[in-house]
């Protein structure tokens, strides 16, 4: 799968978890350089406090376009050291 935004790949791996519709990748298949910290957090009853980063790719910027569970519950396990990505980036297959 690859995650592309910006028209610009953030993210390649044959090793995505999809949970609840959403690819995630292996953190290691993620190009750092695109992310930006982020102090954004959301609560998931049963996968744990999500956090975020901004994407910035050619100095345009997708604030919290991606997300991770630093700690996911039991429940999430796989999705530990995962990458997962939102607002316009898009997921297809390679």
């Amino acid at each position: 799968m690859k995650a592309t935004w910006n028209g610009t790949v953030i993210a390649q791996s044959d090793n995505t978890v999809v949970v609840e519709g959403n690819h995630y990748f292996p953190a290691d298949s993620v190009k750092a350089d695109y992310l930006r910290p982020s102090d954004t957090h959301s609560a998931c009853p049963w996968k744990g406090t999500a956090s975020y980063h901004t994407l910035e790719v050619d100095g345009k910027r997708n604030p919290d376009a991606a997300w991770y569970y630093p700690q996911p519950k039991d429940a999430a396990r796989e999705i530990k050291d995962r990458v997962a990505f939102w607002k316009g980036v898009e997921i297809t297959a390679d």
